[in-house]
């Protein structure tokens, strides 16, 4: 199927548009899984892969039901090497069995077969030394940073039907108007946000779903509501990937900015309120499952809200 299909079809499923950043840190772990990763493996990586990998499954298992996809944060499994990179793996294929959409948060890009290859380690297959294809992580989708251009771009455009990207537009941290809010000259005066958006909507030409939106997807924070609704005028056939929700300052109606006229084509992120959510729970560190829940079913009832 047809990305765009698969994630709306997700979407309709579990009647939500929300996205849960599986973004595990130490921190974060419940004592239980803490204690049980130590006594195993002591205090090295493979202890962190594990716990964070115990704490991933549970998170999935109890929410999946009620979210449209899961958003791997990479440098969080990065930081442990190959233990984490496996971890990685095991995380995606899990959240997959459950049948929930994955997007491997790894913004990545470089030109020509470099960014094959990057292609091929998050959406396809490489070669092997016998010409057989193997299998890279098979996420649904791939966060890319849009940068270098089209020489940056196309590679992830030739990858196996059903995956697509989400492209760097407007991003929610603080300092990205240093560079996104700059103006550029010419035909296409503008924010450079706003410049991306049309190289987006370009790239996504012809590439429609049936659901009517296309695999060429924009990362549009929540913290910039105004500049949202600019960039879906510019892009009326992308699906938004929205971070900064919650945590970060955005509100549900901040988030929804960028939806369609018909509310569709946001995917709305949240990390830390969902694994964090057992910190703050009466007994939460016993039912940190029921906790992360919780979170889910009150992030869905807020945007449900919003959406009116």
């Amino acid at each position: 199927m047809h990305a765009a299909d698969v994630l709306t079809a997700a979407m309709a499923r579990a009647r939500s548009i929300a996205c849960i950043g599986l973004d595990p840190r130490p921190a974060l772990i419940p004592p239980a899984l803490r204690a049980t990763a130590l006594a195993e493996h002591g205090d090295t990586r493979a202890a962190v892969a594990s716990a964070f990998l115990a704490f991933n499954r549970g998170l999935i298992d109890a929410t999946c039901a009620h979210v449209a996809a899961y958003k791997p944060q990479l440098a969080c499994y990065e930081a442990y090497g190959s233990q984490g990179l496996a971890c990685l793996e095991a995380t995606v294929a899990h959240a997959r069995m459950r049948g929930v959409p994955v997007v491997a948060d790894a913004k990545r890009n470089d030109i020509g077969s470099t960014a094959e290859h990057y292609a091929q380690a998050f959406l396809g297959q490489a070669g092997g030394l016998g010409g057989t294809p193997l299998p890279g992580l098979d996420a649904d989708w791939l966060t890319v940073n849009g940068y270098l251009g089209s020489d940056g771009i196309t590679p992830f455009l030739g990858t196996q039907p059903g995956h697509g990207i989400f492209v760097l537009v407007k991003t929610s941290n603080p300092s990205s108007g240093e560079l996104q809010d700059r103006l550029l000259a010419g035909a296409d005066a503008g924010p450079v946000a706003e410049g991306m958006a049309r190289l987006v909507a370009g790239w996504g030409k012809g590439r429609l779903g049936a659901c009517g939106l296309n695999d060429v997807g924009a990362v549009v924070g929540a913290t910039y509501p105004a500049q949202a609704r600019r960039l879906r005028e510019l892009m009326p056939e992308t699906v938004f990937l929205v971070p900064g929700y919650g945590a970060q300052g955005g509100s549900a109606a901040d988030a929804l900015s960028g939806s369609r006229a018909d509310g569709s084509g946001v995917l709305i992120n949240s990390s830390r309120a969902i694994l964090g959510a057992w910190q703050g729970a009466a007994d939460g560190a016993a039912h940190w499952q029921d906790a992360a829940l919780a979170a889910v079913v009150a992030m869905n009832r807020d945007l449900a809200a919003a959406r009116g």
